[in-house]
């Protein structure tokens, strides 16, 4: 043991700040967090801390007995189970098109399909306000020459959130495509000419070969995915403010109305707890199954 002494104080010196970021941005937040679900923290105890009680986990059994809560919990899985799906299928799609090696000038469109990700949240909210307006938008002209008729896509309850799905989804699936194209890269030709020697044609290569070694990559975009789909704010926020009839309230603008609106500090934690607890179990749940849970 004597002889690794002398390794392991530099590694120490060379991992402290690192822990020490992750201590201070991530751990203290997360206890700090804790600390103030189990209080009554409002806008008057930023004035007097002493107004502020601990109330214990009154703010929690709050949150379960309200509907708002439930409504927007729900949405938010809807949000997370279609749009997550519909991200990794199109990133999937997409990556083998300009993976493909009939396809022509793949960088460019490697950039066109990327460049909604680096695209302002609010400029794109505010074009598609318009593709989506009911008598001028091009979506519902684009209907009109199908013979459908005109749809409030932002002012029904039925397809509000559909109309943020698809925003979403035309808005993120670029960087997954990239991972994907990263991941179809790393396949090594063997196992190509493997397959062609075996008399594979392209869908049993691609059922065969591609998605099994495909799966730390799908491993990965989901759970960024899932992380971020949760984390739905900006979206309805631009798009519906949460309408209508709450049908795109998500809970993280549920945290911030809390939170920021109506200056309840020790609630709007424990939603942001519950939602930490929510995004940490399924993350969890994901690792075991890529660890192979199901044998």
């Amino acid at each position: 043991m004597r002889t690794f002494q002398p390794i392991l104080k530099p590694a120490y010196c060379f991992l402290a700040p690192a822990l020490l970021v992750l201590v201070l941005f991530f751990f203290a937040p997360i206890v700090a967090a804790f600390a103030l679900s189990l209080t009554d923290f409002d806008i008057y105890a930023f004035v007097d801390r002493s107004s502020a009680r601990v109330v214990g986990l009154a703010n929690y059994q709050r949150l379960l007995g309200d509907p708002l809560f439930w409504q927007a919990l729900g949405n938010t899985v809807y949000f997370v189970v279609v749009g997550g799906l519909l991200t990794v299928f199109l990133s999937l799609a997409t990556a083998l098109l300009v993976s493909a090696k009939l396809a022509r000038f793949p960088a460019i469109w490697r950039t066109a399909f990327f460049g909604p990700v680096v695209t302002t949240m609010v400029a794109v909210a505010i074009v598609w306000r318009y593709l989506y307006h009911t008598r001028y938008g091009m979506l519902n002209q684009a209907l009109g020459w199908l013979g459908i008729g005109p749809i409030d896509w932002l002012g029904d309850p039925r397809w509000a959130m559909l109309a943020i799905i698809l925003l979403a989804v035309w808005k993120n699936f670029g960087y997954n495509m990239v991972i994907f194209v990263a991941g179809l890269q790393s396949i090594p030709e063997e196992m190509y000419d493997a397959a062609r020697i075996d008399g594979a044609g392209a869908w049993h290569t691609f059922w065969h070969v591609k998605l099994p070694l495909l799966a730390p990559t799908f491993f990965f975009v989901g759970i960024t995915t899932m992380i971020g789909y949760f984390q739905l704010f900006a979206e309805p926020y631009v798009m519906t403010q949460g309408d209508p009839l709450h049908s795109t309230y998500s809970l993280v603008m549920y945290m911030y109305e809390e939170g920021f609106r109506w200056w309840n500090v020790g609630f709007a934690s424990a939603i942001a707890f519950v939602l930490f607890v929510i995004v940490l179990g399924i993350t969890g749940v994901q690792v075991w199954w890529q660890r192979g849970g199901r044998e």
